[in-house]
C-alpha cells in the first residue's frame, strides 16, 4: 500500500502538466560581473591591496637576503656565539616573512569577500526582481551549465536592473 501511494505521489510530481508549468531563465552572470562598474572597482581596490603587500614583502626578502649577506661575508671572522647569534635573527626573519606572506593571503581572501559580498548580493536581488517579473521557477547560471536548451535568456533585463541597483548605491 504506502508502495502504491509513494508511486502516485512521484507520478503526479513528475507528470508533464507539472514539468509544463515550470518556466527555466538563464543567465551568464561572468558577462553581468565583466560589465559591473562597481565590480571593475572592486577588482582595482583588491589589486592595490595586493600590491601594498607585495612591497612589504619584497622590503622583508631585501632585508632577509642583507642579513644573510652579512652572515657570509663575516662568517669566518665572528665567534661562535655571534654566528649563533646571527643565525637566530636569519631565521627568525625567514619566519616572520613567511608568516606575513600566509597572513596577507588570508587578508586578500577576507577583503575580497568583503568587496564582493554587496555585488553578489545586488546580482542575486536582480535576478530575483526579473525572474519574478517573467514568473521564472529556476534561473540557472550559463557560466557553469555544461549544456542548456531552451530557457529564456534574461541576461540583458537582469543587466539592466543590476545596473540601476548598481547607481543607486553609489
Amino acid at each position: 500500500m504506502k508502495k502504491t501511494i509513494n508511486l502516485l505521489l512521484l507520478l503526479v510530481m513528475f507528470s508533464p502538466s507539472v514539468f509544463g508549468q515550470m518556466k527555466i531563465g538563464h543567465v551568464n552572470s561572468q558577462k553581468l560581473l565583466d560589465t559591473l562598474p562597481s565590480r571593475k572597482q572592486a577588482m582595482l581596490e583588491l589589486k592595490k591591496f595586493e600590491n601594498e603587500g607585495v612591497a612589504e614583502l619584497t622590503e622583508l626578502k631585501a632585508d632577509l637576503e642583507k642579513a644573510y649577506k652579512r652572515y657570509e661575508q663575516n662568517e669566518k671572522s665572528w665567534s661562535p656565539v655571534i654566528l649563533e647569534i646571527e643565525q637566530k635573527k636569519i631565521m627568525e626573519k625567514e619566519q616572520r616573512m613567511q608568516s606575513r606572506q600566509a597572513s596577507l593571503q588570508k587578508e586578500m581572501q577576507v577583503y575580497g569577500q568583503e568587496l564582493n559580498a554587496p555585488i553578489l548580493e545586488r546580482i542575486q536581488k536582480s535576478v530575483q526582481m526579473v525572474a519574478e517579473r517573467k514568473k521564472l521557477s529556476y534561473v540557472i547560471d550559463e557560466s557553469v551549465t555544461l549544456y542548456f536548451k531552451g530557457g529564456t535568456d534574461i541576461t540583458k533585463e537582469v543587466l539592466a536592473e543590476l545596473l540601476r541597483l548598481d547607481a543607486a548605491e553609489k
